[in-house]
């Protein structure tokens, strides 16, 4: 017989060979750069300064880039101008940067400077919603924010510290825009509270300049709940573990003209001290504690964390009323009000210590008989229980005009009815 001559192996028609994981990987681990290039090809062409045009050349791009895919490079490259690795630095350090970056905004940087680029990453998702085939369009669904703010925004914070001051400014600016617009939410400063940018007040910097940009486009209130959603509850967990101190972060956002945060910040720490004093009061109660020992227990909770006076015994007030059972017969609660007064009282007088909480005491007394019709008509009863005798006749005195100002507008209402 003849040599058998070498018969090619058979093969499958239209089956597609998958790779080797190792050959993928090794592929994969390059296409960020391919895309950075391909991108990098699109802005080139830009005129500088030209905002609308670089819009439409990303906008071009998504027609034949993966944005979507490559989002975290696509913003990076947008942003800090280039790809970076893992540490912060430059993944080309020799390199050119991009054509057009966030980076290369003036400097010092301005808000307004700032906001055009911006527009550029809010343009280019807000248009290509209207692009169901747009490989961007889920940028701004429902799962939109998740490329910018659960990977872009929160990478590139935790590298702030490697940055000029005039970078840092500038992302901080764009950042706190972005948040602000709805374009990312404001979890990703979660990424602030790590060690090595909290130590040297990095953190709290960065954190101001984003929060004042944010305030430039919204309100103190907006700002408060967008805080509360991102379930940033403190923001002492921004500043060093030895500055950690409401005095000092009052003093920090006062002195940097953020006066807003301030306030809002204290008001939100008294609303908690109040709810501690509130609950505090009322569980002693319900153990029978004696009154001197309240009036302690109180005294060293607003000695750790001081509260105004008159906010104090308003909560107080509350605390003690939230023990009382007002399911009592209609004829018996006027009794039943006159006697938990004079039992509390004690408790009570330790901290009306000026004619302000004094005054404080009767308006918060006022109110609450007001909300609670039952105990309406016992209001001018407590007031005479409230009363000492020493100064009686001066205290009477001194609401005089009160109680006058009530009738009249009990008989102003008796004669509209």
């Amino acid at each position: 017989m003849s040599q058998q001559q070498a018969v090619p192996k058979p093969s499958l028609q239209g089956v597609r060979i998958r790779a080797r994981k190792g050959a993928v990987k090794a592929h994969a681990k390059h296409e960020p750069t391919v895309f950075k290039d391909q991108l990098y090809k699109y802005l080139e062409t830009v005129p500088q300064g030209d905002f609308d045009a670089v819009a439409n050349k990303l906008l071009q791009a998504g027609s034949t880039l993966e944005l979507l895919k490559y989002s975290d490079a696509l913003f990076e490259v947008l942003i800090v101008g280039g790809l970076l690795q893992p540490g912060g630095s430059y993944l080309d350090e020799d390199g050119p940067t991009s054509p057009f970056s966030l980076f290369q905004a003036k400097e010092p940087p301005q808000v307004d400077d700032i906001k055009k680029y911006v527009e550029v990453f809010t343009k280019l998702i807000r248009r290509c919603v209207m692009c169901s085939a747009s490989p961007i369009v889920t940028l701004r669904t429902s799962t939109s924010q998740k490329p910018l703010e659960e990977g872009s925004l929160p990478t590139l914070l935790q590298y702030v510290s490697r940055w000029e001051e005039p970078q840092k400014e500038k992302f901080a600016i764009a950042a706190g825009l972005l948040i602000a617009q709805g374009f990312a939410n404001a979890a990703c400063l979660q990424s602030l509270t790590k060690d090595h940018l909290v130590k040297n007040d990095v953190s709290v910097s960065v954190l101001t300049m984003i929060l004042r940009a944010y305030l430039t486009e919204q309100s103190m209130d907006h700002l408060a709940g967008a805080l509360k959603r991102a379930g940033i509850k403190d923001l002492l967990a921004f500043f060093p573990p030895n500055r950690r101190d409401d005095k000092i972060l009052d003093e920090h956002f006062r002195k940097e003209g953020l006066p807003q945060i301030a306030e809002w910040w204290t008001k939100k720490q008294n609303a908690l001290i109040r709810d501690e004093i509130v609950k505090s009061v009322h569980d002693m109660l319900d153990r029978e504690d004696a009154p001197d020992d309240i009036i302690s227990s109180v005294k060293s909770i607003v000695e750790e964390k001081p509260l105004p006076e008159s906010e104090l015994i308003t909560c107080l007030w509350q605390g003690l009323m939230s023990s009382v059972d007002w399911s009592a017969r209609a004829d018996q609660i006027e009794g039943l009000a006159l006697r938990e007064v004079t039992k509390y009282a004690p408790i009570l007088e330790p901290f009306c210590t000026s004619a302000k909480t004094e005054v404080a005491l009767i308006n918060t007394v006022q109110v609450y008989c007001y909300e609670d019709t039952r105990i309406m008509k016992a209001f001018p009863q407590i007031l005479k229980k409230g009363s000492k005798p020493q100064g009686r006749q001066h205290f009477l005195k001194s609401t005089e005009a009160l109680v006058k100002f009530l009738q009249e507008q009990v008989e102003e209402s008796d004669e509209e009815e």
